[in-house]
């Protein structure tokens, strides 16, 4: 079989349109994988695992959230938007696209950061077989890695209550903080990152049961160098998925024969044998 990358429309629920992309396995297929964005990273920043992935024999599919990437048409102002609905919405739509092109194939759910805090979310979750969260933890920021929390208060305090307000949208790219979020998911963002407990101390009792009624196998992939999340913010995410079988990987970057992983590192290109083939290829074969 030849790889095909296939541009999609997704259509969300609501009528929004994403730009999204399927990849099929270049070999018989063994299984499909959704990628699911960090916050203000756009898809074509995991094609270097996709092209890994359709090697390894199986489909992968991608996507923008509103606003974002490619899915962004016209202001980013006019994105009436929070988490819930990159949730809810857009990563819905992606799942059910996904396991409609994966003709009963398994699927693996595979989180970047946002990508494995908004499961509980996302209608259709409970078809899929794995979920592998990487560099994902809780976002309270008091207990942010050192790197980050040393500045983190300018970012929480300053720049985005005074900015977002101004703008219609944060415009973090200019400013070299994420990147430009849409108004609503950056405040919803702050709240949630002001509050120990994160998503589950503001939203409420209904957020904590739906982290509790996650029931799938999960794995947590996290670095002793990520420059954003500490290992309490890791375990603290993962606790919330108490009906969960959670395996929690932490790597050191010398275990893997690396000087630097960090938050962003485990997607890069040069990550093929220290990570990919080592920790995800036993992970995807399960």
């Amino acid at each position: 079989m030849s790889l095909l990358h296939d541009p999609i429309d997704l259509r969300c629920d609501d009528g929004t349109t994403l730009s999204a992309r399927f990849t099929t396995a270049s070999s018989t297929p063994r299984g499909a994988v959704l990628i699911v964005p960090a916050m203000g990273v756009p898809q074509v920043f995991y094609a270097p695992l996709v092209t890994w992935l359709s090697s390894e024999g199986f489909h992968a599919l991608t996507f923008d959230y509103r606003g974002m990437g490619a899915s962004l048409r016209g202001s980013l102002r006019d994105v009436d938007a929070d988490i819930f609905t990159w949730a809810r919405q857009d990563t819905s739509a992606a799942l059910r696209e996904l396991t409609a092109r994966a003709a009963g194939l398994p699927i693996t759910w595979l989180g970047h950061s946002l990508g494995g805090q908004i499961i509980p979310f996302v209608s259709g979750r409970e078809g899929v077989r794995q979920l592998i969260t990487v560099a994902a933890g809780s976002g309270y920021w008091r207990q942010n890695a050192p790197p980050l929390k040393r500045r983190v208060w300018l970012f929480w305090f300053g720049a985005v209550p005074l900015l977002t307000p101004l703008f219609g949208y944060f415009p973090g790219r200019r400013l070299g903080m994420v990147g430009d979020l849409p108004r609503g998911v950056v405040m919803q963002w702050r709240r949630w990152c002001m509050n120990r407990e994160y998503s589950v101390g503001v939203e409420g009792a209904e957020v904590r049961a739906l982290y509790a009624g996650v029931t799938t196998p999960m794995t947590s992939l996290s670095f002793t160098d990520d420059e954003l999340m500490s290992e309490e913010n890791i375990r603290s995410l993962h606790g919330f998925y108490a009906g969960a079988n959670v395996k929690l990987e932490r790597i050191a970057p010398r275990e893997v024969g690396l000087k630097r992983i960090g938050h962003f590192g485990f997607f890069r290109r040069d990550m093929r044998e220290s990570l990919w083939t080592t920790r995800l290829r036993p992970l995807l074969a399960e």
